[in-house]
């Protein structure tokens, strides 16, 4: 589960930082919302643990007893501490690469990240307690699209059409921002 929940916390930074580089070069924000899916499709179609899927999936299993809440807690905690640690770890390994081990400011796609991660959570903060508001309700939207992706891929017979069962949803949440 660990293992798992980390590779899906890398695979989710590899897609993200892919669409960022793509705005980067000056291209429309939807062509970023075009590729982002392929970190949610590879997660998925290599069975990875994504807290996201959890929180939807999990609950499922609770109501038919198949599952306990305490298992149903801990696979939360554990899946969500690994999703950080490996997004963290590959934020990481994306620094030294974007700066050159910190010899450059990282150009183009450096301030990106930089100011993508600045006005995120400025919005949040100047909003003060409203902020704490908009950052939940941004994150059910997000969230939501993710479930119905997540159980699209499960309804869905072959790897085509479980890729394509999953892209759209994460693509309308990442263009709507």
């Amino acid at each position: 589960m660990l293992v798992r929940g980390f590779l899906a916390g890398v695979f989710l930074a590899y897609a993200t930082s892919l669409a960022q580089l793509i705005r980067a070069h000056g291209l429309p924000p939807f062509v970023g919302a075009l590729v982002l899916p392929f970190g949610f499709v590879i997660l998925v179609l290599l069975g990875m643990e994504l807290v996201t899927g959890n929180f939807a999936l999990l609950p499922m299993g609770l109501m038919a007893r198949r599952l306990h809440l305490t298992g149903l807690l801990r696979n939360w905690v554990w899946v969500f501490v690994a999703n950080l640690i490996g997004g963290v770890f590959y934020a990481g390994l994306l620094f030294a690469v974007l700066t050159q081990f910190g010899a450059t400011s990282g150009d183009a796609p450096g301030e990106q990240v930089r100011e993508l991660a600045v006005r995120k959570t400025l919005r949040y903060a100047n909003l003060g307690l409203p902020g704490w508001g908009l950052a939940l309700v941004s994150d059910i939207l997000c969230n939501w699209m993710v479930t119905v992706g997540t159980l699209m891929a499960f309804v869905s017979r072959s790897a085509i059409e479980k890729m394509a069962a999953m892209w759209l949803p994460i693509m309308i949440f990442f263009a709507l921002g």
